[in-house]
């Protein structure tokens, strides 16, 4: 009981992450119908902007995490800009090699700039152990931290979304863009703001893997970006609670399978899921088929 909390908690504390990096995934499929398969990367950004700012800046936590969100934020805006902005219009093979291409840029810039080794976090935290119910539950103060940035993220987004004029136009453009466009929206600078959210959630997550594991380097983005994507596509490609409620899902199932099998299998546990949801539900657990006309 006690192996499957302490495997339960820590499921939930990297569930937190792959969440708020799946946010950013299924905001972009939901505006533009696009995977941005350059999200993981930009999630590697804001880590290393975190790792800058609090190790030779000294900035605390907070100060730090601004900062990452703030650099992940531009970088993400830049990248629809130049990169997605003008391919909006052709057909959609063409914006997702883009994409990948635009992923391998920022790989090989991040090994060729800050070098391939892999870097210690600096230590922001110093880590205490919670223990309650007579030690049955145990918990450390970064992962404390953790749920509590997850929830104060993923609130703030739901809040931005449902109760923000802003938030109101992403709901119109994601729902019909052209209609959206003849009703006075700004659909450019809409979508704009959208990967700047999703940017943005993405360094905090880079931010809290650096806590959280105490290492980062230029190539991390890939297989957290990855995982992150299939928990998108778990909890249904383009819907918000479906994106949360599916990271937490993939954290857990991984924790559980490395708690009681081994870690060598975890990642093609993932993949397996991703498999399975696609012959099962293709539409996520959130998700419902849409009729199209042809």
């Amino acid at each position: 009981m006690k192996t499957f909390i302490e495997q339960l908690i820590n499921g939930l504390s990297l569930g937190s992450i792959y969440a708020l990096i799946a946010l950013g995934y299924t905001m972009v499929y939901g505006i533009m119908k696009l995977i941005n398969f350059a999200h993981g990367d930009i999630y590697m950004v804001g880590a290393f902007t975190g790792f800058f700012a609090s190790t030779y800046f000294h900035l605390g936590f907070i100060p730090s995490l601004l900062l990452a969100m703030l650099v992940s934020l531009i970088l993400g805006v830049t990248i629809e800009r130049v990169a997605y902005r003008p391919l909006r219009d052709k057909s959609k093979i063409s914006i997702l090699i883009t994409a990948i291409g635009v992923s391998l840029l920022l790989e090989n810039g991040g090994i060729i700039l800050l070098s391939p080794q892999v870097r210690t976090y600096p230590q922001i935290f110093k880590q205490h152990m919670y223990s309650f119910f007579n030690g049955i539950i145990t918990i450390s103060n970064q992962q404390i931290v953790i749920f509590v940035v997850s929830i104060i993220m993923m609130v703030g987004l739901q809040l931005i979304i449902y109760k923000t004029k802003m938030g109101k136009a992403m709901r119109a453009v994601s729902t019909d863009p052209d209609a959206a466009r003849l009703m006075g929206v700004n659909v450019d600078r809409t979508v704009s703001f959208t990967f700047a959210i999703g940017s943005a959630l993405a360094a905090v997550a880079g931010v809290l893997v650096g806590i959280y594991y105490n290492s980062i380097d230029p190539l991390m983005g890939i297989m957290p970006g990855l995982k992150a994507f299939i928990a998108a596509v778990l909890g249904g490609i383009g819907i918000i609670p479906g994106a949360m409620v599916g990271g937490l899902l993939m954290g857990v199932i991984e924790a559980l399978v490395s708690g009681y099998g081994s870690s060598l299998y975890r990642d093609g546990v993932s993949f397996a899921i991703l498999i399975i949801i696609l012959l099962i539900k293709p539409t996520g657990l959130f998700g419902k088929n849409v009729r199209e006309k042809v």
